[in-house]
């Protein structure tokens, strides 16, 4: 089996193939400042923590131990100045955690070197605390606090500066770091954008070919159908996406079924035409054309002028409303006269058993029907109804409008059919036997027929019919105007 991809699925491999890379390429941008950042970060706080004790902490230590020395009941008075011992404390701590984050030799060493000094200048401290208890030993602590606290200090200081140095050294390292790292970044980026592009390129160019390709021959085929060609089809390919293969599928199917359906108007039109000309040759019947004459003839042997001219008259307006040029619809009053017409004709043969009545109301005469649509009915139930029964018959026309349209009845109080005779008529007018020896079933095949092929199979004709009470023939047609 055929795997065809969808062109969902092939816009998202399009999507993915310019997502993923530059997705990546993001992700590493952030990963990359980020890291410079934290760099920079770390760098800048060992600045500034050893800043701190760049110059306060050698000035401060001084001064504190020069007041020690020349007044210690002042320097207890000094609430804001740190003991010796805190500051060194403070210090040790700042610089045993740069010590534990340094990163280079050079570094350690210098912090090594602090903290050791820092041991030193505690020790210095501590000395010269002891010798102020001692009388007379202003002139001893004064000196140890050139040679010593001040040496030491200025020491430290010097070992500060030399590690800040070195750390602004680390910062324009960095710096040379990331203009290399945003160099090669760059370059990469042009690379990966560059690639990113060709691939785009060449996959839309294949995904449109999958796309368009497909649909310039469905519409070169369409076109062909559209002229008529219904035996033209698709033939897909398997590269085709989903979507095409379904429309191709759909397109096929559609285009046979059209054909399908044309054959059979064709059918249906023939079957139409054929069932309308059987109608008319019926109607212009030879037998009651020269019985009519006859009939005519007789009337004016006799003398009788006026009925000679009615029955012309009506003969005249039977066939002008039967062949009423050609047309196929007729209105409801133009029937309503067709139908009137026959049965004065037929009651000047069949005065003393024939009677008949039309009650079809004015408001139904400017909608159409389709010609030839009840006078054949009305024949029916003359010939197959009022002639056979002993006595005088009578037909009864009548029209009403609906909810479904419109409505005719033809009833007749004639032989009426037995059972097996009305079912067997049934089957005939429906089409599930066909008898055309058979002209009284066969018309009213033909009828049904027509009035199906023209108004669809929710309208057509249906028989009721009791034996020795008459029969009821009943057409439903849409209500159009003309």
């Amino acid at each position: 089996m055929k795997k065809h991809h969808s062109i969902r699925n092939r816009l998202n491999i399009l999507i993915l193939v310019c997502l993923i890379p530059l997705t990546a390429m993001i992700m590493y941008l952030l990963v990359l400042t980020n890291r410079f950042s934290e760099r920079y970060d770390v760098v800048v706080e060992n600045i500034t923590k050893a800043n701190d004790y760049n110059i306060e902490f050698k000035n401060q230590m001084d001064y504190l131990m020069y007041i020690i020395i020349a007044n210690s009941e002042r320097a207890n008075e000094l609430v804001d100045v740190k003991e010796p011992y805190e500051m060194i404390e403070d210090a040790r701590k700042t610089f045993t955690n740069l010590y534990e984050i340094a990163d280079s030799d050079y570094a350690k060493r210098r912090l090594v070197s602090i903290l050791k000094s820092l041991d030193t200048l505690e020790v210095c401290v501590k000395d010269i605390e002891e010798n102020s208890l001692v009388t007379g030993s202003y002139d001893h602590n004064m000196d140890s606090l050139d040679l010593n606290i001040r040496v030491t200090t200025d020491l430290i200081q010097e070992q500060i500066q030399y590690y800040i140095y070195y750390e602004t050294m680390s910062l324009e390292r960095l710096r040379e770091g990331i203009r290399g790292d945003v160099t090669n970044t760059v370059l990469f980026m042009i690379v990966l954008l560059a690639v990113i592009l060709v691939g785009a390129l060449l996959i839309s160019k294949r995904i449109m070919s999958h796309i368009t390709k497909p649909i310039d021959s469905l519409c070169e085929i369409s076109r062909q159908a559209g002229s008529g060609h219904f035996d033209v089809r698709i033939q897909g390919k398997k590269s085709d996406s989903e979507e095409l293969v379904i429309l191709q599928d759909s397109f096929n199917k559609m285009v046979e079924e059209i054909g399908s359906l044309v054959d059979d108007i064709k059918i249906e039109q023939m079957n139409l035409r054929a069932a309308e000309l059987r109608l008319l040759q019926e109607q212009i019947n030879p037998h009651f054309l020269y019985n009519t004459l006859d009939t005519i003839i007789w009337l004016a042997e006799a003398g009788q002028k006026e009925q000679v001219v009615k029955m012309v008259a009506s003969l005249s307006d039977f066939f002008r409303t039967t062949l009423s040029k050609g047309q196929d619809f007729i209105t409801v009053e133009e029937e309503r006269k067709h139908i009137k017409s026959y049965l004065e004709i037929q009651q000047f043969r069949y005065r003393d058993i024939l009677e008949y009545e039309i009650q079809v109301p004015e408001e139904l005469y400017q909608y159409e029907i389709l010609k030839l649509t009840l006078q054949p009915l009305v024949e029916n139930a003359l010939y197959h109804g009022i002639k056979n029964k002993r006595g005088k018959g009578k037909i009864i026309i009548l029209g009403e409008l609906i909810k479904q349209g419109l409505q005719f009845q033809i009833i007749d109080n004639g032989r009426g059919m037995t059972p097996e005779r009305l079912e067997e008529v049934k089957k005939i007018i429906s089409g599930e036997i066909s008898n055309e020896k058979e002209k009284s079933g066969f018309g009213l095949f033909n009828v049904n027929q027509r009035i199906k092929l023209n108004y669809g199979e929710a309208y057509g004709l249906e028989i009721q019919s009791t034996y020795m009470e008459g029969t009821v023939f009943t057409v439903r047609i849409p209500a159009i105007e003309k």
